[in-house]
């Protein structure tokens, strides 16, 4: 509870200090929680009293209504908008006997912990030491630059009300109250649009046949019966607050809109000076947030209104953050209303991205439904698997491995086939326009949007500077004090060189890490040649025969920790090196900490990708001639049926791992960790805890949460996801359906983490997704391109047509195999590298077959590359030309046809506009009616003044008119 000590009226005249005295001047005088003169309060009684209990129950039932759990001051009345925390530390008791009767009438102002001279006592206390010294002064300074700060938040307007002695030790509260006129000042400063009083109309009205169909799949809200009517809005003005609806002063800003004004405010504030500090410097020129980094404040947040909106509070958390309502949409105007737009617009973006996944799962499980039927008619693989066909195969290894026959691939040349089939093909040509159909889908709903949030004519202007740049520029400016030149733009660097070697320097440390990234997948492929010599010298039979596999799949798990663990790194690389640039502004530096993070991730999710689908089995060389890295490791080679399966195998473990471990099992069991080493630390049983949280204020329960830290890490996975899903699409069509199926979890996920685990942002206007549109469209635009080259290279779909059109002697598929097998005379081995066992097939071989175009030994040019593989060559590089050009034609053609605007929205928007036209002349009429007014009545008045005989006949004419 709060101590009583603050909730005392403020007595006029009574303050000494300077704050005190502009604290006595505000006028709300009656909502002033200061303590009066009269008192002295020894902050040794305080705390004794509070260990045994006393201030626990030092606020009657009815006053502890009164204060509705912390989200109202103490009279009850006033709100509390918005909560900043700092530490209160415990005084030594040396300390302590010097400072306990150290407060004076000015005690709001000033933090309970601030110290003053004293005469000393007859028994001197013992001097202190050096660290004691210094820390007391530390901690002096950041008082003062609280004591500082608050008194200007004073002077803005604002009200404040402390709470050193509640149930959190060591931590004190200062509640911040927006009143009215500053409500409507910060309101007409920030172009806050709000609802003209009794205009309305109705908006465009879908179909009833599908309203009625979807009802069940829409949140028991009563938004949804109601979203047929929009009031019209206006920027917020107080010289035309006659056109608002301000019947309900304490409900026309709702919490969200007041805690984005006091914070707005916070932010503008600034204090500057340091009490120790021979120059003024600004120390905190950019407000709380300088205040923040320095320690001078813990947090600073708005609260969970979960008691005056009880209502949107419940249904955001049973109609949006529970698992039960998986099916239904997401209550995003709710959303928006409690979170602000920028949030809402993140899930808005996400269920819309969710619904789109459900065609292309439905596409993608169609296409891998077509592998699993065909599967027995492929020709290739029936050639494979035919133990017929005593096909000798050359060694996959040096000296440990031995000849095989070609029919041992008959599981791996099936499994292909199930990914590698021509429905793969036009499965990426649908993928492509499916990313086209969603970009447009997007800013048509993001349009909507706008319109239904009133942000159509929103313009998001210059962020205030961050604290970081002003004080580079402070810094700069004293270095350059002593020169003549004059700066004329300041900036953060030295002009031309400085800037310039913070950007070199940060390109580098990128590409370092990138190297970093290229060094561990070549360890991971030094992993795969070693371990595969290893097994083939295994003496059990099952180890040797499963190979392959073990390989493929440890490899693929390996890969998948790397990732997540250099995924945390990078995120904190990115956040130094965009720190070491120091951008301007919030959102520059928002922007290039998304960049360079985007560019890291990305790259480290898909480089062991990229080099199985391109690179792996290209950079092998021939039998007799292989290509060693350090001369002793033999680059590994592609199964028989191509490196597809194995690109899927890793394709899918990387891609179910992130989500599974990452994204859901990390945001489900780090808060659950956290919460556990809270535990610990404050040893206290579970049941004591809980007992302990039931008796917190709202305010010291929000402090407990975990603090917002921004959409980013929530935008990056799923970019990343829709990497996953488009990029690689030809090689794993079950991507969309386990991205679906992720995304489901995922909205409810982040709904229960925003509503139960996370303080409340700060709601922050935004009419679009900013950068992560762009990276969604150039993540699409590139799926195109790598689309085309997996299915060109890395697939066998141009191979086969290439000789079922130029090659087979019937036109079919048989004999494939055949012709794309070379012969090697085994006698062509280089020294110490033919097999150990050369005769366990059982006979001597003296030619083996391996996968490549080449002339056979008895050719004029033996091992030369044949004609076949330009052939092929050719047709795979115009395919890539023929597809690419096409696809993203088709694209274009798709983004030309749908309008950006729907046409309904359009319409609205010009009704709009054509209602407040009328509005205002309405207005400006009845302006010009009542001067008209006023006018003649003075001409009247100024009339009969200079005509005094006129009087008495216009008073006669009225009696006889009466009479």
């Amino acid at each position: 509870a709060t101590s009583s000590f603050w909730s005392g009226p403020w007595r006029a005249g009574a303050p000494s200090s300077r704050w005190g005295h502009q604290a006595a001047m505000m006028t709300n005088e009656r909502y002033s929680a200061v303590p009066s003169t009269d008192k002295e309060v020894d902050i040794i009684n305080i705390k004794g009293i509070e260990e045994i209990g006393y201030l626990l129950n030092c606020l009657t039932p009815e006053e502890t209504a009164q204060c509705r759990h912390g989200l109202y001051f103490q009279d009850g009345e006033r709100r509390v908008d918005y909560v900043l925390t700092y530490q209160v530390k415990k005084p030594s008791s040396s300390r302590a006997r010097r400072h306990s009767s150290r407060f004076t009438d000015n005690a709001l102002t000033r933090s309970l912990r601030r110290t003053r001279p004293q005469a000393r006592s007859a028994k001197p206390d013992p001097e202190p030491g050096p660290q004691e010294t210094s820390a007391d002064h530390h901690e002096d300074d950041k008082r003062f630059r609280r004591e500082e700060f608050e008194g200007n938040l004073r002077e803005m307007g604002l009200e404040l009300e402390k709470d050193e002695d509640g149930k959190t030790p060591g931590v004190g509260f200062v509640k911040i109250h927006a009143p009215w006129n500053v409500l409507c000042r910060e309101a007409e400063f920030m172009k806050l649009k709000m609802p003209t009083r009794k205009v309305s109309f109705t908006l465009y009205k879908i179909n009833t046949f599908i309203s009625k169909v979807t009802d069940p799949l829409h949140p028991n809200v009563e938004e949804n019966r109601i979203e047929n009517v929009k009031h019209l809005s206006h920027p917020f003005s107080r010289e035309k607050q006659h056109l608002f609806d301000l019947s309900d002063r304490d409900s026309f800003f709702d919490s969200k809109t007041r805690s984005s004004i006091v914070f707005e405010v916070l932010k503008r504030t600034k204090c500057t000076k340091s009490k120790f500090s021979m120059v003024s410097i600004s120390l905190c020129p950019a407000g709380i947030t300088s205040l923040l980094g320095s320690g001078a404040y813990l947090a600073a947040y708005p609260l969970h209104d979960v008691i005056t909106y009880l209502t949107l509070f419940q249904l955001l958390y049973e109609e949006w953050a529970s698992y039960s309502v998986f099916y239904k949409y997401q209550p995003v105007g709710l959303i928006r209303k409690y979170f602000g737009e920028k949030i809402g617009l993140y899930f808005a973006w996400l269920g819309v991205y969710t619904q789109m996944l459900i065609p292309a799962s439905l596409v993608g499980v169609f296409v891998f439904l077509y592998g699993c039927v065909t599967v027995d008619d492929d020709i290739p693989s029936m050639e494979i698997c035919d133990s017929r066909r005593n096909i000798t195969m050359c060694p996959l290894c040096d000296r440990v491995c031995s000849y095989w026959t070609l029919n041992s691939a008959c599981g791996t040349a099936r499994a292909s086939h199930l990914f590698d089939n021509p429905a793969t093909v036009f499965f990426s040509i649908f993928m492509a326009l499916w990313a086209a159909f969603f970009m447009e889908h997007w800013k048509r709903r993001q349009m909507r949007l706008n319109y239904e949030w009133d942000l159509t004519g929103f313009e998001e202007e210059e962020d205030h500077p961050r604290a970081e740049y002003e004080f580079r520029v402070m810094q700069k400016s004293l270095k350059k004090e002593h020169k003549a030149q004059k700066v004329h733009t300041p900036g953060v660097g030295v002009r031309g060189g400085g800037v310039m070697n913070c950007h070199i320097n940060v390109a580098v440390e990128c590409c370092f890490q990138i190297g970093v990234t290229f060094a561990i997948v070549f360890g991971v492929i030094l992993y795969r040649i070693s371990t595969k010599a290893a097994l083939h010298m295994s003496s059990n039979p099952t180890t040797r025969s499963n190979v392959r596999l073990t390989v493929k799949t440890t490899a693929a798990i390996i890969n998948l920790v790397v990732i997540l663990i250099l995924d945390e790194v990078y995120g904190a690389v990115a956040r130094w090196l965009t720190a070491l640039e120091v951008p301007k502004t919030d959102k520059s530096f928002e922007e290039r900490l998304i960049f360079k993070t985007f560019i890291l991730k990305f790259v480290n999710a898909f480089t062991p990708i990229i080099y199985i689908a391109f690179f792996r089995g290209r950079l092998v060389g021939r039998p007799g001639s292989y290509l060693y890295v350090f001369e002793s490791y033999r680059m590994e080679e592609c199964a028989h049926g191509g490196c597809l399966m194995e690109l899927c195998i890793q394709l899918s473990i990387t891609m179910l791992g992130k989500q599974l471990i990452q994204n859901n099992l990390f945001e489900i069991g780090i808060p659950k960790l956290k919460k556990l080493i809270r535990y610990i630390k404050s040893k206290r049983s579970a049941f004591q805890e809980e007992e302990r949280e039931k008796k917190l204020q709202r305010y010291e329960t929000d402090f407990f949460l975990e603090p917002f830290a921004g959409l980013t890490p929530e935008y990056m996975e799923m970019i990343i996801q829709f990497g996953f899903v488009t990029l690689f699409v030809a090689s794993f069509p079950l991507a969309p359906l386990f991205a679906l199926l992720n995304n489901i979890i995922e909205i409810r996920l982040d709904a229960k983490k925003f509503v139960a685990e996370l303080r409340r942002p700060v709601a922050a206007r935004a009419k679009d997704i900013g950068i992560w549109y762009n990276i969604l469209r150039g993540v699409a635009k590139i799926a195109v391109i790598v689309n085309a080259f997996v299915i060109s290279f890395t697939s066998d779909f141009i191979p086969r047509l290439v000789y079922q059109y130029m090659f087979s002697p019937d036109g079919s598929m048989h004999g494939f195999v055949n012709h794309t097998l070379s012969y090697f005379n085994v006698s062509h081995f280089q020294n110490g590298t033919a097999p150990l066992e050369p005769e366990i097939l059982g006979f001597s071989v003296d030619i083996c077959r391996y996968k490549d175009y080449r002339e056979p030994p008895w050719s004029p040019t033996p091992y030369e590359v044949s004609k076949q593989f330009w052939a092929v060559l050719a047709a795979r590089l115009a395919f890539v030309i023929v597809f690419q050009n096409v696809v993203m034609l088709m694209s274009d053609v798709v983004d030309w046809i749908i309008p950006d605007i729907p046409k309904d929205i359009s319409v609205q928007i010009h009704k709009e506009k054509i209602l407040m036209m009328d509005l205002f002349m309405k207005e400006e009429q009845g302006k010009l009616q009542v001067l008209d007014n006023l006018t003649v009545d003075g001409e009247k008045e100024n009339s009969s003044a200079h005509s005094p005989q006129l009087r008495p006949r216009a008073v006669s004419h009225t009696q006889s008119n009466s009479f």
